[in-house]
Order: C-alpha cells, then structure tokens, then sequence
C-alpha cells in the first residue's frame, strides 16, 4: 500500500516511517509513502498557501487552487487513489473503517490547517474522515493515526497477524488485561488461572474479562454485537458479580 500525504509539515511524517514497523515495511515493500508539500503548489513567491474567509471571521483557510494542483499530483502518482480529507466535521473513524481503508492500493490524506479547507475541494475528495470529536492543530496527527491502524490490517505487517484479530475493538469489546512477569511483586499478583496451564480455562477467563471490561468502560460497544450461548452465561454471572459488590458496598 501507498500513503501519499499532502501537508505543510512534510517532515513530520518523515520521523514515523523513518521508526519501527513502518521502516521494516517500508523494507520489506508492503508499505511506502509520498509526501506532497503543500506549498510546491503556492500562487506567489512568499509559499502562501491559505487566506482569510469571505464573509469574515477568524482564521485563514487553505486556498482552492492550491489544494486542486496538489491533488492532481497525487492522482499523477497514483490513478487507483483513495483521497481522503481530515477534517472534525467528517464521519468518526474506527477500527472497521480502518479495515475497509486497508484494502486500498493507494490512499492520500490531506493535512488541513487553521479554519480548514475551501469549501469547493470537497468536490474533489472521495472521503471526509475525524478522528474524535476533538481539535487539533493540524491534520499531520490524525493523518499518523489513519496511516498506522490501516497499515496493522495489511498481511505481513504484523509478526503475528492473529494479534490484530484479538485488540481492543476487533470484535466490539475491549481487550482483556495483559501481565507478564513477575507473578507476583510488592503483594499484587497475577491471576492464578493465567499460570495454571489449562489453555481452555484461559481463554474463558479471557473472554470474562474482556466482556466486563467492556460493560464497564465502553457499554456501547455491546449494542453493536450478538452475543453466543458462552457469551450470554458470562454475562449474566458478570451481573451477578456486579449485583453482589454493590450490595456488599451498600451494607458497609
């Protein structure tokens, strides 16, 4: 897969490839990536790429044709491109749409800044894309998130490619805890079933843990899943569990 990124701070993104899992795949050919400075594709000598709204308000907003010229370049790299513009306004992004993305052969990300983006690129973009219903200051970071979760769901990028398959959210549930060793430091300890051997008794234990979790945390999430015969026992003892803690918590 091919990331191409238009942006006003290219060297941003050379740090992460640069790092890591995305250096050894850019090595290994699974992985590579573009960047398109924004400011190559200025109308004057000054590199000025934004100015301010019509109407009035704060902020600058990045100019039209700029925008245009740089988004004919990553097409000139790549016909089969998935264009896609980061912006607080687009639909949320998760773990399912970072799957569907995954499955494209090439993919732009364009980093908007200050108030955003002409309002007429939209014409030209095949998707609108937030990360959360927060502001940053630029695109340059949500652009980083969409490149790493996509690049997880690639075949190969991954050592073990089953661990993608058992992260939080794969399945609509949060990832049940993780320890490793010592068993056992300044009292607190792991849970026995994890050190006993039975493989079976693990991953019940497991999938428990990751439902709670789920209960507790990100409730939500149950509301997009059904359930299996195993899944509905576990969560029937988990509300007895909780039932019988918030009593004993009552009584105190």
């Amino acid at each position: 897969m091919k990331f191409i990124i238009i942006t006003i701070f290219p060297e941003i993104f050379k740090i992460y490839f640069e790092t890591g899992l995305p250096k050894k795949n850019i090595e290994k050919g699974l992985i590579n990536y573009e960047l398109i400075n924004l400011r190559d594709f200025s109308l004057d000598k000054h590199k000025k790429v934004d100015d301010y709204t019509y109407g009035g308000g704060p902020g600058m907003v990045f100019m039209f044709p700029v925008l245009k010229k740089a988004i004919e370049k990553a097409k000139e790299i790549s016909n089969n491109n998935h264009i896609i513009l980061l912006s607080p306004s687009g639909i949320k992004y998760d773990q399912n749409l970072a799957k569907e993305l995954s499955k494209y052969e090439t993919i732009t990300l364009i980093c908007a800044h200050y108030e955003g983006c002409d309002e007429r690129i939209k014409n030209f973009i095949d998707e609108e894309i937030s990360v959360g219903d927060f502001i940053t200051q630029g695109g340059e970071i949500p652009a980083l998130i969409l490149i790493d979760s996509i690049s997880r769901f690639i075949p190969g990028f991954l050592k073990k490619e089953e661990a993608v398959n058992l992260e939080t959210f794969s399945e609509n549930l949060v990832e049940y805890p993780q320890y490793t060793r010592p068993n056992e430091y300044e009292g607190l300890e792991v849970p026995d079933v994890l050190l006993s051997g039975d493989h079976e008794k693990v991953k019940l234990y497991r999938k428990k843990e990751s439902l709670k979790r789920t209960l507790l945390l990100r409730p939500d999430l149950l509301l997009k899943r059904d359930f299996n015969e195993e899944e509905k026992k576990l969560l029937i003892e988990i509300e007895k569990e909780l039932i019988e803690n918030i009593e004993k918590i009552l009584k105190r």
